[in-house]
């Protein structure tokens, strides 16, 4: 982080001497220095207590962070789902032949809605825990706290949800398990008020 700050300001400085000493005094040159400026004094502005930078800043340099504790690739923006999640979350395939696993990764405070994984029979889903910290609660039952090597099996036709701890990323492989006429059935939000609930 300091090695971004060092080069932001050592470009300024650049920017500043090329067009003192070309003598660019035009509106263009000044705006040009005045842009650095305010790009320096926003690095300033962003700077958190542990000079962490913050907003747009922070979650590049949190997700890259995080990504380096965990074996599986953190993947793209889980666009397809975004409906179905307070929240980012992040998809990345896996496996997707003989039995098809993902590895889904949720930024801080972010789950899915409730929602049931049907089938006939055989069919639900496995989860097993690769990084960060999160929970996992059946309808009417207690959130289960997840850490990295937990493994839940989640039995057809249960409504659940699942995701991060509200002060943590979390990853967790989810392993879908062949069935008889499966389908996803996704209900409602799991609500603020449930949520911060959880410790």
């Amino acid at each position: 982080m300091k090695k971004l700050l060092i080069l932001i300001f050592t470009f300024t400085f650049l920017v500043q001497v090329s067009c003192l000493a070309l003598g660019n005094k035009n509106k263009e040159g000044k705006n040009m220095i005045q842009n650095q400026k305010a790009v320096q004094t926003a690095g300033h502005d962003k700077l958190g207590k542990k000079g962490v930078l913050k907003d747009n800043f922070s979650a590049v340099t949190e997700k890259e962070s995080y990504a380096k504790t965990v074996m599986f690739p953190i993947g793209e923006p889980n666009n397809a789902y975004a409906k179905y999640f307070i929240g980012q979350s992040y998809l990345a395939p896996v496996s997707t032949s003989q039995v098809k696993i993902y590895n889904v990764t949720f930024e801080p405070g972010c789950r899915n809605n409730w929602h049931i994984h049907k089938a006939k029979s055989g069919g639900g889903q496995m989860l097993i825990a690769v990084g960060g910290r999160g929970y996992y609660q059946e309808w009417g039952k207690k959130p289960i706290e997840m850490k990295p090597g937990d493994v839940i099996n989640i039995p057809a036709n249960v409504k659940h949800w699942h995701g991060a701890a509200p002060d943590s990323w979390f990853s967790h492989l989810a392993v879908e398990i062949d069935g008889i006429e499966t389908s996803n059935e996704w209900l409602e939000p799991v609500t603020d008020e449930e949520y911060f609930k959880l410790k």
